[in-house]
């Protein structure tokens, strides 16, 4: 047999396995305004994450709803998740606690926005409503936030959305700094609608084993990442994610990772990050 006529043999059967691997790899968009929405699609992206805050809470004008549904609607790219969820003015636990039928009502309003708009999961982090108060007793502050995201994430069900908790690193949070806390809120919290945002920026920041995404796999639902240093667009130093991601595979995750950066220059970096993050997925993941 050629040479030639071997390699094509021999390209016809590794082929479809290289495809069927590339097609589990995680989809890769950025949190940002919608209206980098051409650029953003042009550079190769999937899809925006956009504020919850922005577009689905009650305090958004009706006509300013609308008008922001309307413009979704017409996006190249997908807004399937949205970034923070609640206001610094609700508290969920402590003696300040914003009352129960307020915060679920903000929830309801939240969660039925997010439907009419396709969206789905709903991150997590809202420092200012979570975070640990002086005089507050951690132990009793975790049955408080238990109890309440059961209640948050019935009403998640109610629409067919996904409240995802995420990590946050102890410079911005002082209560839930790790995805280990995160995932054994998660498990006591115990609801389908209640699941896992994993922070690699902040698993970074906080030196956190990677090995901690696989034991987060039943509940992790989605991802957000960044450079350790200065919260950087990937593959501005560059930074090895690799690790993590290996962990991303070993969890069998097969979502989304959402670039939750600060950008210097977005239109100049956004595609090198891109290529960036595909190589080491590549890696990582084949």
């Amino acid at each position: 047999m050629k040479l030639s006529a071997l390699f094509s043999l021999l390209f016809a059967l590794v082929w479809p396995f290289l495809q069927s691997n590339a097609q589990t790899l995680p989809q890769i968009g950025v949190a940002t305004s919608f209206d980098n929405d051409s650029l953003l699609s042009s550079a190769g992206y999937v899809y925006i994450e956009e504020s919850a805050r922005k577009l689905l809470a009650p305090g958004v004008p009706d006509s300013t709803y609308r008008h922001q549904l309307a413009r979704l609607k017409a996006m190249k790219l997908e807004v399937r998740s949205c970034n923070l969820f609640l206001p610094g003015t609700i508290r969920l636990i402590g003696p300040g606690a914003t009352p129960e039928k307020e915060i679920l009502g903000y929830v309801d309003t939240l969660m039925s926005h997010a439907r009419e708009a396709g969206i789905k999961i709903i991150v997590f982090g809202s420092a200012g409503s979570r975070k640990l108060l002086d005089g507050m007793d951690r132990q009793t502050s975790v049955k408080e936030l238990v109890a309440i995201s059961r209640k948050m994430a019935q009403v998640a069900a109610k629409y067919d959305r996904i409240i995802a908790i995420e990590n946050l690193n102890s410079t911005e949070d002082n209560f839930l700094t790790t995805l280990e806390m995160v995932t054994s809120l998660v498990k006591a919290v115990d609801h389908p609608n209640f699941r896992i945002t994993a922070d690699i920026y902040h698993m970074k920041k906080e030196s956190e084993d990677p090995e901690h995404i696989v034991k987060a796999a039943p509940w992790l639902v989605h991802c957000h990442i960044a450079e350790k240093e200065g919260r950087r667009a990937p593959g501005t130093l560059p930074e090895d994610f690799r690790p993590y991601f290996a962990a991303l595979k070993k969890a069998g995750y097969k979502g989304r990772i959402t670039i939750e950066c600060r950008w210097e220059n977005m239109k100049e970096e956004c595609r090198p990050a891109l290529v960036f993050m595909q190589q080491q997925l590549k890696e990582a993941y084949q």
